[in-house]
């Protein structure tokens, strides 16, 4: 009955306020009455009324909306001040929470795969390398051998021609083992898996389809299950379709997934490697022991298969490691500068706060003087800074969206690829859980910092005169310290900045061992048999090469057949060098095979020897030319020319050097250039290759020509990827990476010191308001504009100095952390630190300008009647 009782008593005080209230001040007023003589203390009275409200049940809803419509109210009264604070918190809320939907989505989320910690990528390793590809036999042996997982599967990146009722085109797609998709625990959404043995070489050949491609290419159709069609020229049939969600990074994002049948010539020796490995755990091992066992298996197949095994190892990674790559530093390097930003921002808005505090110690005073409780009044403290944050949190997400959109938009299709884990990107609810922490950690700083700021004592005090220089010197010394810190970050920001934005500016002027201008590139593939043929292979190329000669504009053209720079170091060889002593070590060096024309048409520059010649084709002795690194490395102070290699195949072929040319940048801009040997296409020719060709006109021009000149000669070619060099140059995944990570990192940086050079402002100016009276007299006294203009730029420089010098020292530290992404600079780069040092230190003095200008214009006279 008393619990009713109660409830009753405190819906009537939630919804029946007016009764209650005047039925409260006729009950006090008959208590005071009684108590006191007339003429009792009205504070007194409005204090207790104050305290019986609070004892009320549910009040607390009461005073929660009273406050709220107060702070809007306030901050309504101060557009300019509501303004800034919004803005400035919405930039870091935006920043912070966009960076860290890429960094959920690629480092946290997890992959949707069954139990994806149990998942392990499998290498071989060998001369140092610890992530190299398996070959299919040894895979074979692997899978039979190890006692540790509980599948082994293995999965190869492949394209494929799709014939199609407009004609062949190019697609992308990937092949795997039988078991791949039960490893990783995916169950298609409509069919079924690949059957145990149906990669085997008699099977008949199936395919199963991405959830896009069964929407785009077949409209969603259930009945496309056995459906025939035709890749690379083969039929096949479409047995299941797999989930949308489901991706794959390593693979890119195929629309077809074929399997690896061991029937094409790679797979057929153990000593080339195109594949990589995906394991499942066996329940209770551990990584460790699996690494144990499969390295056994390595060391019994190097004894087994001396040529072809010799210092081949094992590896294992974490399957989300080769998933995500070499994004996590960055990304990583990314959420810092904007947790960074962030911490700008909200000590801006905790100064603005301060600053605005100051100004209302009288009007919190004079509400503690009638009656207020210190609860209340830090009750409305932080309903102001919740209401801020709310605010900045509200426009920092709708940001937060839009650059999340502009970001993913940006990143080129070639990467996006290699990223689908990106794909549906947006504010789902690990992000907006991730918000609300900034949020509340927001919301308390702004609420807490100027409560404490202002006891009770000190609001009292307010509403004397005497108060008005301590507090300001309070003021100034917390200011000062908040800063500080503004700059010392900032400086940090700038400095990563400028070490990224030098590493990019240095990796677009690396020496590409060409000459990019006029350049393009274009990729052919056919699917008629008949050119696997080496004649027939040949025969093509030479026709290809007369017709795009003739064109108008062409100077010159050339083809490789193992990829074109920039594309990737590609397949590599093994052999040895003929004449040494020989213990079964394999020197390992990418492979091209490429025409008489294709460094001329390159523009690279040939050091030593000759480039090869039309007729050195199979039936001739076989050549080969070589690059600066390799002849560097296995011929040093000695002429490589004339030497020979032992090319490892079955058997053992000899390659005669015939020339030396300059080191051509054939992987990423940011990698150091390998060892290369090239071959002549006539010796070893391939009927898929890449065509580069030099124009004397604009390179766009000349793509459409180059297409129907090879369709002319046959129609059933296929050509793709076409491209000018100076687009692959900036579309490359090491250009978009360092560009991306120097933009970003460098808008932090530039809203970092926009905010800090706002901060130093506003400690400055605050302090020549407080010191108007003490500036006043030294004027009064004789004091010329020059000494006060040193007074105030005095402080200032120490402000700055102190804030310097420290970010100099944390700047050290960062960028350390952060100096693999770096690239021909070190991470102590002395001129980029005392750049970035200038620029802030610069850009505070002109912040101090202003008020040190309007602190020497002070007329003593009126500062004094003021005082």
């Amino acid at each position: 009955m008393r619990l009713i009782h109660i409830i009753r008593l405190r819906l009537r005080s939630l919804f029946l306020r007016r009764t209650v209230e005047q039925e409260l001040e006729e009950e006090l007023r008959y208590h005071l009455e009684r108590e006191t003589e007339e003429g009792a203390d009205i504070e007194n009275f409005q204090q207790r009324k104050e305290e019986c409200r609070d004892m009320r049940g549910w009040n607390v809803l009461d005073n929660l909306l009273r406050d709220t419509r107060y702070a809007i109210r306030q901050l309504r009264k101060n557009p300019g001040f509501s303004l800034t604070a919004i803005v400035t918190l919405a930039l870091g809320m935006c920043a912070s929470v966009a960076i860290f939907a890429f960094v959920d989505a690629a480092l946290l989320k997890p992959l949707p795969y069954q139990n994806p910690g149990r998942l392990v990528g499998v290498f071989e390793a060998s001369l140092g390398e610890t992530r190299n590809n398996l070959s299919y036999l040894d895979y074979r042996d692997w899978k039979k051998l190890n006692t540790v997982f509980r599948s082994l599967d293995v999965y190869q990146r492949n394209g494929f021609l799709l014939s199609t009722a407009t004609g062949i085109e190019p697609t992308r797609g990937a092949r795997v083992s039988d078991g791949f998709f039960r490893t990783l625990g995916v169950t298609p959404m409509l069919g079924r898996d690949f059957y145990p043995g149906e990669d085997l070489p008699g099977a008949q050949r199936t395919v199963v389809l991405s959830y896009g491609a069964w929407q785009t290419r077949y409209g969603g159709r259930r009945d496309v299950l056995g459906k025939a069609i035709t890749l690379d020229g083969d039929p096949v049939v479409i047995i299941g379709v797999l989930p949308r969600e489901f991706h794959f990074a390593p693979a890119g994002t195929p629309e077809f997934w074929g399997v690896v049948n061991g029937t094409g010539v790679c797979e057929k020796r153990r000593s080339c490697h195109n594949l990589d490995g995906v394991a499942r755990l066996a329940d209770g091992v551990t990584e460790q022991v699996a690494l144990a066992n499969v390295t056994s298996i390595a060391q019994q197949l190097e004894k087994q298969y001396p040529d072809s095994n010799h210092d081949r190892g094992a590896a294992l990674t974490p399957l989300s490691e080769v998933i995500v790559g070499n994004i996590r530093p960055i990304l990583l390097a990314l959420l810092g500068g904007a947790g960074l930003l962030l911490l700008i921002a909200s000590v801006n808005v905790a100064s603005l706060l301060l600053v605005r505090a100051e100004n209302r110690r009288k009007e919190m005073a004079v509400r503690s003087s009638l009656g207020a409780s210190r609860g209340r009044m830090v009750s409305q403290f932080v309903t102001e800074g919740v209401v801020l944050v709310i605010s900045g949190s509200i426009i920092g997400l709708a940001c937060a969206s839009w650059v999340m959109q502009l970001l993913t938009a940006l990143v080129p299709a070639n990467m996006m690829v290699r990223m689908p884990f990106l794909q549906g990107l947006g504010l789902h609810g690990r992000v907006l859980g991730f918000a609300g922490i900034i949020g509340l950690l927001a919301a308390m700083l702004f609420s807490v910092t100027p409560a404490f700021h202002l006891s009770l004592s000190t609001m009292r005090e307010g509403l004397t005169e005497g108060s008005r220089g301590s507090a300001g010197n309070a003021w100034r010394r917390l200011g000062s310290k908040l800063v500080v810190v503004e700059l010392a970050t900032t400086m940090v920001l700038l400095a990563c900045a400028g070490l990224l934005g030098k590493s990019l500016y240095l990796l677009l002027r690396v020496d590409l061992g060409l000459q990019p201008e006029h350049l393009v590139t274009l990729q052919v593939a056919t699917t008629d048999a008949k050119y696997e043929k080496h004649p027939l292979a040949i025969a093509l190329e030479r026709e290809l090469m007369s017709g795009i000669r003739n064109l108008p504009g062409v100077r010159s053209a050339g083809i490789a057949n193992e990829g074109l720079p920039l594309d990737g170091n590609g397949n590599t060889c093994w052999f040895w060098v003929a004449g040494r002593p020989w213990h079964g070590e394999h020197y390992d060096a990418p492979e091209r095979d490429v025409s008489t024309d294709y460094f001329t048409t390159l523009g690279a520059r040939l050091l030593r020897g000759r480039f090869f010649t039309e007729g050195e084709d199979g039936t001739k002795p076989r050549v080969a030319i070589i690059n600066r690194a390799l002849a560097r490395q296995y011929f040093p102070n000695e002429d490589a020319v004339g030497k020979q290699l032992s090319y490892f195949s079955e058997p053992p072929v000899l390659l005669e050097i015939v020339g030396i040319v300059e080191d051509v940048r054939e992987g990423s801009l940011d990698e150091p250039i390998p060892p290369v040997l090239y071959l002549p296409f006539n010796q070893s020719p391939s009927s898929g290759f890449g065509l580069v060709v030099r124009t004397s006109q604009a390179e766009q021009t000349i793509l459409p020509a180059l297409t129907a000149a090879i369709h002319q000669i046959d129609p059933g070619i296929v050509t793709f990827g076409g491209a000018t060099m100076g687009e692959k140059i900036h579309d490359s995944q090491s250009a978009y990476m360092h560009r991306s990570e120097a933009w970003l990192v460098g808008g932090f940086a530039g809203l970092a010191l926009l905010l800090s050079v706002v901060g130093l402002y506003g400690v400055v100016a605050y302090s020549v308001s407080q010191r108007t009276r003490e500036i006043g007299v030294r004027m009064a006294l004789g004091a010329q504009p020059r000494a006060v203009y040193g007074l105030v730029l005095k402080e200032a420089l120490w402000l700055s100095a102190a804030g310097v010098l420290i970010g100099l020292l944390c700047s050290v530290g960062a960028a350390t952390l952060i100096r693999g992404l770096l690239f021909g600079v070190r991470s102590w780069d002395v001129s980029t630190l005392a750049a970035v040092a200038g620029v802030l230190g610069i850009a505070a003095l002109l912040a101090s300008y202003l008020p040190a200008r309007r602190a020497a214009a002070v007329n003593p006279v009126e500062a004094l009647r003021a005082e």
